[in-house]
């Protein structure tokens, strides 16, 4: 029974990965890139094709740091919404209408 309330054995490596991916998610996204320019480059015999290939990396880079922004937003909204964490500002609300009576 207490098994069920018990953590999970590898919650704080996940948690950690998770941390991690974003970072890890960027720079494979830029090396990837430069692989396709890489490939353009040696297709069209063009040196400014490497960076397009560059750019479309960089680009990439910069999509997976706006989907974590999104889920990291979702998350603290989800938070937000907990009663939990609203109790104070209630509180802080009621203090504010206690103040104007006077």
């Amino acid at each position: 029974m207490q098994k069920k309330n018990e953590e999970p054995k590898f919650k704080k490596v996940v948690d950690a990965a998770d941390g991690l991916s974003l970072g890890i998610s960027m720079v494979v996204a830029v090396l990837i890139g430069i692989g396709i320019g890489l490939v353009l480059k040696s297709w069209t015999g063009a040196a400014w094709s490497l960076w397009i290939g560059v750019f479309i990396g960089i680009g990439a880079a910069v999509n997976n740091v706006y989907i974590a922004y999104k889920k990291q937003k979702k998350s603290l909204d989800e938070l937000a919404k907990d009663p939990r964490y609203r109790h104070g500002r209630e509180i802080r609300e009621d203090e504010e209408d206690e103040d104007d009576k006077y």
